[in-house]
């Protein structure tokens, strides 16, 4: 028996391992194998967030469907693997109490005939602060060492991405290579979330794409080896809200580049901001042209190497790289996020959107209000974009309030 139950929390944290997002290994049937062991009989899973956590259980929030009710008996199974955890030796048994709300698990057992409720066998759990600290340090590294810009050309023979990075200082080329250990993902149509990009193949990735890539530039900046590379199909929309519905989280706004009126949907995923009437001036003269006030204080063209966010490091300066231009982007991510509310009829905005499934209807990636001198220098919209790149937390706020 005791075997039979070791064999089934190998089998869970083997699944774990997908559907939480660990790396993938073949530890799992090795194992099996030396234990010589058949596969457990296959059981009821639930994967998702701790919801709540009583006496002798806890209600699980999955990642789709309705709440599920799972109790904990004294012959469960409780382990903790870390995001990074690659083998069931580095796991440690948790206790009941050890768990928290927010704590993201996976739940093998009996499921009721009803799907409501269901006896746990084992759980895989994964602390909420483990992923946080983990996303909050590949954030840090792709503002750090990441790139961006607009696919020109693939070559999939060579293994090559071409992208052009626009700036008000015009347009650089720069060729990404593809090593056999680089990572790609791709956006899905109707997602805002840079965490929950989908694998794919360089294949799929088409001219026209928006791309953002993490690795190491050359001196010169020519060209860049990626580690990783998320890529998708987005909109630019620059124009005027000309109505505003707070209970449905959505906005209508007449785009000045389609020249037609959309239905913008806000989700707590998506990033509110506004710009200061003085930023949003300094970087309308630029874009005129005219050059910047006393002090060298100007606007920002799209970024080659962003600033890490957060706190000042060394070579950085009100948003800028020492002898370079400051970068746009980034001065717009440190900007607080606001709310629908802040937003009315009239104003001015600028949107990064997924292509989205439904005719005359996206939903915002990004959303940047205080832009109504920005949109004067560049009357048809296309002087400036932004991002679609959130790669920063919510302060907050979600704009969904």
């Amino acid at each position: 028996m005791r075997l039979r139950i070791k064999v089934l929390l190998i089998l869970v944290v083997a699944e774990a391992i997908v559907i939480l997002g660990l790396p993938i290994q073949l530890w799992a049937s090795s194992e099996r194998e030396q234990q010589g062991q058949q596969p457990a009989a296959p059981a009821a899973k639930a994967v998702g967030a701790i919801k709540a956590i009583s006496t002798n259980g806890l209600t699980l929030a999955p990642d789709s469907g309705a709440d599920v009710s799972v109790v904990i008996q004294d012959s469960t199974r409780i382990v903790r693997v870390e995001p990074d955890q690659k083998d069931l030796k580095s796991a440690t048994p948790l206790r009941m109490q050890d768990l928290q709300v927010g704590d993201r698990i996976l739940v093998r057992g009996k499921m009721s005939d009803d799907g409501r409720w269901m006896t746990a066998a084992a759980i895989i759990a994964m602390k909420h602060s483990d992923v946080e600290a983990k996303q909050q340090h590949e954030r840090e590294d792709w503002q750090k060492r990441g790139i961006g810009g607009l696919v020109k050309s693939v070559d999939t023979p060579t293994a090559t991405i071409t992208v052009s990075v626009a700036g008000l200082g015009g347009n650089k080329s720069i060729a990404i290579h593809i090593s056999k250990s680089t990572v790609l993902r791709r956006y899905a149509p109707d997602s805002v979330k840079f965490d929950e990009a989908k694998p794919c193949s360089i294949g799929e990735i088409k001219v026209g794409d928006q791309l953002r890539a993490r690795g190491e530039r050359s001196a010169d900046g020519s060209e860049f080896g990626a580690e990783e590379i998320v890529a998708g199909a987005f909109r630019n929309i620059a124009g005027t809200i000309s109505a505003v519905d707070t209970a449905a989280n959505t906005m209508t706004v007449k785009d000045l580049i389609g020249k037609e009126s959309l239905v913008v949907k806000i989700t707590p995923d998506s990033q509110l901001r506004k710009l200061p009437p003085e930023m949003a001036q300094r970087i309308a003269m630029r874009m005129k042209g005219t050059p910047p006030g006393p002090g060298g204080q100007g606007a920002p063209p799209a970024a080659n190497g962003p600033r890490p966010q957060g706190a000042a490091s060394a070579g950085y300066n009100g948003g800028q790289r020492a002898n370079a231009a400051p970068d746009f982007q980034q001065m717009v991510n440190r900007m607080p996020t606001v709310a629908l509310a802040d937003f009315q009829k009239g104003d001015a905005v600028m949107i990064v959107s997924t292509e989205g499934t439904h005719s005359g209807a996206v939903t915002a990636i990004s959303l940047l209000g205080g832009v109504e001198s920005i949109l004067t220098a560049s009357p048809n919209g296309q002087g400036m974009t932004l991002s679609p790149w959130s790669l920063t937390p919510s302060e907050g706020d979600s704009g969904t309030q």
